[in-house]
């Protein structure tokens, strides 16, 4: 490598490359530690495919695979996991390097490491690697010789890997665990919180990697019958990456490629429950959101599938039909009211029903939203039109009365009312209207209601500035629903805009103290090995007690020190020490129009109320809110 004259510097590498299959232990894992670096940093560089990297890669991979005796003297062990990463690296986006290492044979080794010949962890490697030459169409060819098999390999890898990596390593005790695995997790240091960490890290990578194989046959139209297995479709939006992978390919993503295609629309239309869990995610704050909202769209758009789609769809669709923008998408609200509104004339006369409740209402509100109301609006004079915003005023301020007085029902007729006669073009007031009856659907424990009103506020808000109550509401439903992912996202989403209030004032650098509650719980139920350890709870210790649990404990914990961490750097300014101190320590932040600046210990089950002027409101959910989410917009 630092030979300087060009010439014979290839000659060397060349011979090193021819060479390197026949020497062992720690010199080959050093070398092949030094060329991983290089691919990693310079994936893009043709020096080393040109030399006959791929060649030395798959000889090397053969070696491992036939001969497990050489696989298990000194540190060969290592040889696979790096050479794996190697191609996978250097065929991540030029196509011509992905077309030498087909030539070189990579292939036929990589499908034995993905049939789990030797571990999870060279499993992971080898679906990364063989997911970047599928990608491209050249190499898509020699792939596709194996389809059916690397098809029901990569689904039985996105099912259970999570299950895979916590049997048998997050679920074991340090010293019960494979070495070589805990060097390559942690570069040699051995410690057992980072271990974790990047074992739930390398989880969501290699679940997400297997999505991505699965999804470079589904666009070029390959086996999707076959992969439109009932029980395989209806956990897939379940697979998120978590929040450390929201860059990564996704459940839903894949979701998206199959509603491309006319059988993969078919399949996933006659699935109550993908389609209910796609209708969730479009009324979320999560990073997929628009994706869901886009394969509803596609899934309404084909005939064949649009009467069976619209009659689970429709009441959740209804309350985006104001959404304006998104992902920088323009009229999306527009677009869904078009697609639902198309029949409608037949759907009013009875031509076309609807087996669930609610559907035929939800499609008659649009109707009534987006052309009743604005015919209405525009045949108003001046006069009508001051005369009908002091009766909403007048009919909110009652809403509000009603409320502080405990007769919630009541409160929502009034609210109802004025929403009813309030002009479209009033988006403030609809907000804080749609916001304040959702507060009452939570207290009466209405959670599906509460969900429709806040996602009607905002996407009047909009997503540049979304109304921060609506958003801690929402996540608040949510979480009655057992909705813990989407709770989540929208009680991070709170989090951050409540950061941004008021400039850079002191106020801002305070986390509230129920919102971080909300945080922590829904991090652990969200953690991505709690499945795995529910599952395994059965796996008594020595002394009795469950080493599940406690596993699932500690990786919750850490899960929520490490949000608390990534809280602390997006506030517009950094905490004092003293503040940042008490975070650490377990007492968090609550901000109160009377209380500011209170630190409360964060005690399990425990509701602090320390505003007078709230009256006791009798509900069995009351347990969920907190005074501050009864402070109503004004």
């Amino acid at each position: 490598m630092e030979e300087k004259d060009p010439s014979i510097r290839k000659t060397l590498i060349v011979q090193c490359f021819k060479d390197l299959h026949l020497i062992e232990d720690m010199e080959l894992v050093l070398t092949l530690r030094c060329l991983w670096n290089i691919a990693l940093a310079q994936p893009d560089d043709p020096e080393f495919p040109s030399l006959g990297v791929f060649n030395c890669m798959a000889r090397l991979l053969n070696r491992c695979i036939r001969d497990q005796k050489w696989l298990s003297r000194g540190h060969n062990v290592y040889v696979p996991y790096y050479a794996a990463h190697i191609i996978g690296s250097y065929t991540m986006n030029k196509a011509r390097f992905s077309v030498l290492a087909v030539k070189s044979g990579v292939i036929s080794p990589l499908i034995d490491l993905l049939r789990g010949k030797i571990t999870w962890v060279e499993q992971r490697v080898a679906v990364r690697a063989l997911g970047h030459i599928a990608r491209h169409r050249r190499t898509f060819e020699d792939i596709k010789v194996h389809e059916v098999e690397i098809i029901k390999l990569a689904m039985d890898i996105a099912s259970k890997c999570i299950f895979t990596i916590y049997s048998e390593f997050v679920g074991k005790k340090s010293e019960n665990r494979v070495e070589y695995h805990r060097y390559l997790m942690t570069k040699g240091l051995r410690e057992f919180e980072m271990e974790n960490k990047k074992a739930e890290s390398w989880a969501c990578q290699m679940q997400c990697w297997s999505l991505y194989l699965l999804n470079c046959f589904i666009t070029k139209k390959r086996s999707i019958n076959l992969i439109c297995k009932e029980d395989f479709l209806k956990n897939l939006c379940d697979k998120w990456g978590g929040l450390q992978n929201q860059n990564s390919f996704s459940g839903i993503g894949l979701i998206k490629s199959l509603c491309e295609s006319e059988d993969g629309r078919e399949n996933i239309a006659q699935l109550l429950q993908v389609v209910e869990n796609i209708c969730n995610l479009s009324r979320s704050s999560d990073k997929w959101q628009f994706m869901a909202i886009e394969s509803l769209l596609l899934l309404l758009k084909d005939p064949k599938t649009k009467n069976r789609v619209t009659n689970i769809a429709a009441p959740f669709l209804a309350d985006l039909v104001e959404l304006r923008t998104i992902k920088g998408r323009r009229k999306i609200g527009d677009m869904i009211t078009q697609l639902l509104l198309q029949d409608y004339a037949k759907i009013k006369y009875g031509q076309v029903g609807f087996s669930e409740t609610g559907s035929q209402k939800a499609i008659e509100d649009i109707w009534d939203l987006k052309v009743e109301k604005r015919k209405r609006d525009k045949i108003m004079s001046e006069q009508e039109v001051k005369e009908t915003e002091l009766l909403v005023s007048v009919l909110k301020r009652e809403g509000n009365k009603k409320f502080w007085s405990s007769e919630i029902e009541a409160a929502v007729n009034k609210y109802t009312k004025a929403l009813d006669l309030c002009p479209l073009n009033l988006r403030k007031e609809r907000i804080v209207l749609y916001s304040n009856r959702a507060q009452c659907h939570l207290i009466l424990g209405e959670a599906e209601l509460a969900i429709s009103d806040t996602t009607r506020a905002l996407c009047l808000s909009g997503e540049m500035r979304p109304h921060i109550k609506s958003l801690w509401r929402r996540s608040q439903a949510y979480h009655m629903k057992g909705l813990a992912r989407l709770s989540l996202m929208d009680c991070f989403m709170f989090i951050n805009e409540h950061s941004k209030l008021n400039g850079n004032k002191s106020s801002t650098r305070k986390i509230p103290y129920y919102a971080m509650r909300m945080l922590n719980k829904q991090m652990t139920a969200t953690w991505i090995f709690a499945d795995a350890a529910k599952s395994m709870e059965d796996d008594v210790d020595d002394n009795g007690t469950h080493k599940s649990r406690i596993q699932h404990r500690f990786a919750g914990g850490k899960m929520k020190g490490k949000i608390e961490e990534a809280l602390l750097k997006s506030m517009p300014t950094p905490m004092k020490d003293k503040e940042h101190r008490h975070l650490k320590k377990g007492w968090l932040w609550r901000t109160n129009r009377r209380s500011k600046g209170v630190i409360e210990p964060s005690q399990e089950g425990k509701i602090i109320n320390r505003v007078s002027d709230i009256p006791p409101v009798r509900s069995p959910f009351l347990s969920i809110l907190t005074t501050d989410t009864l402070a109503f917009s004004r």
